[in-house]
């Protein structure tokens, strides 16, 4: 059975928490890091191979001239809190999110 929550009304829901953020698909908006408190996502680059990398490392400094495109990437998953705020406003629908069971 899925984890309840409550509202500060009493409602019930159902925590949607991320799990994923689809490479391929993001546009790197940053319009969830925006929305999101909890620092459980954060911009990096993606090559033209598909390797996601982390600003200010060592590997930002070796593949700068090979990052076609900036995407957000999971960072701190276990910060989420399940509100849902970053899918809501994702125009890419790059997200996937998981109640925890």
């Amino acid at each position: 059975m899925p984890a309840i929550a409550y509202t500060r009304g009493g409602a019930e829901y159902v925590p949607q928490y991320l799990t994923a953020i689809d490479a391929g698909k993001c546009i790197g908006c940053g319009r969830c890091f925006k929305v999101c408190g909890r620092g459980v996502m954060t911009l990096h680059g993606l090559t033209g191979d598909g390797q996601v990398v982390q600003p200010g490392s060592d590997e930002w400094d070796e593949l700068e001239d090979e990052i076609i495109k900036k995407v957000m990437a999971l960072i701190a998953p276990e910060n989420c809190i399940g509100c849902g705020a970053c899918a809501r406003v994702c125009p890419s629908d790059c997200q996937s999110h998981a109640a925890l069971s």
